[in-house]
């Protein structure tokens, strides 16, 4: 991670403490960090100013890979508040080692997705869902995202229900979140089948910073219906 402008800042640390009122064994005695958070990169100062000027943030997120009680180390999981528009900020992740399993879900519960994503692979969170990224491979998981600066993430109802609508087991299995009161069919879907439409860009989102392709991060109405298209499938 050498060559980012300025020293590498500390890392934001969430540990199984912090963790715990979402894991699918809340009363889990195990301990340990279990994924960094990097904010606010660049490569130079002039992304940097780029970055700040156009309201965005490219960070860096690495996950262990572990068994925590019988369960796969994911990330706390949050939503997104709306924007202007009135619809929910979108925000666009992309795997840089590792296997990641990202969980979407929309906040009535109506599309449940699993995404299965791995090296290169490029993800969007549409607006209106939250999301759960789980390291889903035998290997620490390092992705990479971007996202508006405009608003600050919703862990809350995430924490009320102790989690997403499932749990990923350290076996691979997927047991549905009974804090739910009804949790839909879970369906999975390969990042490197679907097809966006937008311009992303094969060598990774940080080709992005610099160009007019980030805008719908702060304006979701500029692509929603392109990003829920190509969820829905």
């Amino acid at each position: 991670m050498r060559g980012w402008a300025g020293p590498l800042p500390e890392p934001e640390i969430r540990d199984i403490v912090d963790m715990r009122q979402v894991l699918a064994a809340p009363d889990c005695q195990e301990a340990g960090p279990l994924y960094f958070m990097y904010r606010d990169l660049a490569l130079n100062d002039s992304d940097r100013e780029w970055l700040l000027s156009q309201r965005l943030r490219y960070d860096i997120t690495a996950i262990v890979s572990r068994d925590i009680c019988g369960e796969r180390v994911k990330t706390k999981g949050h939503y997104h508040p709306a924007s202007p528009s009135g619809m929910g900020f979108p925000e666009i992740y992309e795997v840089l080692i590792g296997h990641a399993h990202y969980i979407l879900q929309e906040r009535n519960l109506s599309h449940v997705i699993l995404v299965d994503a791995l090296e290169k692979d490029i993800i969007i969170v549409p607006p209106g869902y939250g999301h759960v990224t789980i390291n889903a491979g035998e290997t620490d998981l390092i992705m990479a995202n971007i996202v508006s600066t405009a608003f600050e993430s919703e862990y809350g109802e995430y924490e009320r229900k102790r989690g997403a609508a499932y749990y990923e087991m350290s076996d691979g299995t997927f047991l549905k979140n009974p804090a739910y009161s009804r949790v839909p069919d879970l369906r999975v879907m390969d990042a490197g089948t679907i097809r966006w439409g937008l311009p992303l860009p094969s060598g990774g989102i940080y080709e992005m910073i610099g160009t007019d392709n980030l805008g719908f991060l702060n304006h979701p109405d500029q692509a929603s219906d392109i990003i829920r298209e190509a969820l829905r499938g």
